[in-house]
């Protein structure tokens, strides 16, 4: 059977966190998600992981290099070699996602599937409003929410494309705006 390794992607407030992990516990493969690695790393103390401490600890952002370290480290660990893996948050951008087609024949690996989980905006920026309010973020308020969209559209959806132009890896889109089960099912479909 081929091993499951697939790349979440879709824009904030999508599900794809949520999805992820659902399917890799259903799958028996790690959920790796940029900020797990990160705080991983960390809390390991790994030479790349204090390279990303620094940063974390000033308020900024970590940059490519670091995390694209980070993300080789992860993938080369044994439970995603044997088993396959889900990645959340990770490739976020072009650079990111070209780092990685690099990556994947270098250590041997290979990604089958991207799926963009697709939902339109004004549901977003009602999802997204809903869990703030839950959450007590008050900092995320409508505008900061429009702004992640735009942010999105801007360095993260170019990546559809890259990834409908892959000879690699096949993209499937899913609508995300429908039941949490009914999504899972067509999820569970895909990757059967």
């Amino acid at each position: 059977m081929t091993k499951n390794r697939l790349i979440f992607l879709g824009p904030p407030g999508a599900g794809k966190g949520t999805q992820a992990k659902i399917l890799a516990d259903y799958l028996g493969i790690p959920h790796i998600s940029t900020g797990e690695i990160l705080r991983k790393a960390k809390q390991e103390g790994t030479p790349v992981g204090l390279q990303a401490k620094a940063y974390m600890d000033r308020g900024d952002l970590v940059p490519d290099s670091v995390l694209q370290e980070l993300v080789r480290e992860r993938l080369q660990q044994t439970d995603a070699q044997t088993q396959g893996w889900i990645l959340d948050g990770f490739p976020r951008t072009l650079v990111q996602a070209n780092f990685l087609e690099t990556l994947l024949p270098e250590i041997n690996q290979s990604c089958n599937l991207a799926i963009n989980i697709t939902v339109a905006d004004e549901v977003l920026v009602s999802r997204l409003g809903k869990r703030a309010e839950l959450e007590g973020r008050s900092d995320d308020t409508e505008e900061v929410i429009r702004n992640r969209l735009v942010v999105y559209g801007q360095e993260t959806a170019p990546l559809i494309d890259f990834y409908q132009k892959s000879s690699n890896t096949t993209l499937v889109t899913v609508d995300g705006d429908r039941s949490l089960e009914v999504i899972t099912d067509e999820l569970k479909k895909l990757t059967a």
